[in-house]
């Protein structure tokens, strides 16, 4: 599986952006895909995922604020975030699992200025 992921750049706070990640090679094999990032000096961290039956896991910081959402046709998922603050500037990496592994994209960089 290959993720391509698109959609990062610089925002003011409050501002939004959406990030899109294309899936190809196995997707059938794929059962979920999400988001992760990681700002400088920290872990990376889970911010959603999404499986093919549209179940949902967002972290708490960012319910409200962002939104995920997959189009299981077209093996993409996106990631629409709004009223963005500076603590969500990351590193973001598109993720997919399956019975095959794990798979990463990446990473698209935010940056959320104040």
């Amino acid at each position: 599986v290959q993720l391509q992921a698109s959609g990062g750049g610089l925002v003011q706070a409050g501002g939004s952006l959406r990030l899109s990640c294309v899936a190809s090679g196995s997707t059938g094999s794929i059962s979920s895909m999400g988001w992760y990032r990681q700002a400088p000096g920290k872990e990376r961290e889970l911010v959603a995922t999404i499986t093919r039956d549209s179940i949902i896991n967002i972290r708490d910081s960012v319910k409200g604020r962002f939104t995920i959402s997959s189009d299981n046709d077209k093996n993409t998922v996106y990631l629409q975030m709004d009223s963005l603050k500076p603590e969500d500037t990351a590193v973001y990496y598109c993720q997919a699992s399956g019975w095959i592994g794990d798979f990463w994209g990446q990473g698209t960089l935010v940056t959320v200025s104040s």
